[in-house]
């Protein structure tokens, strides 16, 4: 074999005819762990490649440049949610039913994906095209499905009338903070540590009080 031949096959070796040895579900959660723990723009090339096992340019080749392979990340983890709240939201029979419902199955699904969590937190606090197409792909559709809920509770004087954004955050910031295990564990050390808990019932725990909150037990309630 010359020199030349040599390298090229060096070069194929280690560039995109490399096989890569995971499917396509594995290389995306991958990815998903990798923006979630490093944030987007910490997260290099390189470094994808390195936790993938394949070469540099595996991510330029199949997605063309990183932010796409962010988006395919992004749809992979979200795939379906919208879908399963909207099926709580459809066994209910009045807004209150609702309100819980979706927040209970908001909180545990959030619980339970807390890499999703820790990038959808991280890119909430940036103005980028990534929260463009965050808002597109669940947050729009997530409002616009429990909207019409909360402005009739509102309405009817069960929850108090504030600016949209407050009651979006009233709903989904509590479950943002499910991704905060550093400072959980530290609030309380004599505890086990908050991964190996079960996520499911730390996740209504939260719902519960929120929900106290939101919607406090009304006087025919408290009558009752």
């Amino acid at each position: 074999m010359t020199d030349t031949t040599h390298e090229v096959a060096k070069i194929r070796t280690r560039g995109k005819y490399t096989p890569v040895e995971l499917d396509e579900s594995e290389i995306l959660r991958r990815g998903l762990d990798t923006f979630a723990e490093l944030g987007y723009a910490a997260t290099t090339v390189r470094e994808l490649a390195r936790r993938l096992g394949v070469s540099h340019n595996f991510i330029n080749d199949r997605y063309r440049s990183k932010e796409n392979f962010w988006r395919a990340v992004v749809d992979f983890a979200l795939l379906d949610v919208q879908a399963g709240l909207d099926e709580r939201l459809a066994e209910c029979h009045d807004d209150e039913e609702r309100l819980r419902n979706v927040i209970i199955q908001l909180y545990r699904l959030s619980a339970n994906a807390s890499a999703m969590n820790r990038l959808m937190a991280d890119e909430s606090t940036r103005d980028s095209s990534r929260l463009d197409h965050l808002h597109r792909r669940f947050v729009k559709p997530f409002w616009d499905s429990i909207e019409p809920t909360i402005s009739n509770l509102v309405a009817a004087g069960r929850i108090p009338r504030v600016p949209t954004h407050l009651l979006y955050f009233a709903v989904t910031g509590p479950a943002l903070a499910l991704a905060q295990d550093p400072i959980a564990d530290r609030l309380n050390p004599a505890v086990a540590p908050v991964a190996e808990q079960d996520r499911n019932s730390m996740a209504d725990a939260l719902s519960t009080l929120v929900l106290h909150g939101l919607l406090p037990p009304s006087r025919s309630d408290t009558t009752a």
